[in-house]
């Protein structure tokens, strides 16, 4: 058994579908329209067959409530991988992202925390 999709609640598609390919990296999977609304995934260009990322509109009555409460006690609604935590902080400050958690180290562990500007936040991590 393996991970083949995770979901990430998201205000709008479109600006969602901008931010995590034009400034995070990652590449559009698939595109299908369901009603007002898309099945959107997106994918690590390292790994265009790995697990799928779904840009999931959060319309749902109970989720906004939820993305809030996580937003306002400053959890990350998910985390990616990267190979350096202060390389990327500085990069994606340098396109303008806004970090609620500058780079963490932690013993083997370094952390930031970025707002998506669709109602979340994400964590970079790298393990040593």
């Amino acid at each position: 058994m393996k991970i083949h999709l995770s979901s990430v609640f998201v205000d709008d598609q479109d600006k969602a579908l901008r931010f995590y390919t034009d400034v995070l990296g990652f590449v559009k999977k698939a595109e299908v329209p369901i009603g007002d609304d898309r099945w959107l995934t997106v994918v690590s260009p390292e790994d265009p067959d790995g697990t799928e990322l779904l840009l999931e509109p959060d319309g749902h009555p109970a989720v906004k409530p939820y993305k809030a409460a996580l937003v306002k006690d400053g959890i990350p609604a998910t985390s990616f991988a990267v190979d350096d935590v202060h390389a990327e902080f500085n990069r994606l400050r340098e396109l303008g992202v806004h970090f609620t958690q500058d780079p963490l180290e932690m013993g083997p562990v370094t952390t930031a925390v970025l707002d998506d500007t669709c109602g979340n936040l994400i964590q970079i991590v790298h393990s040593k």
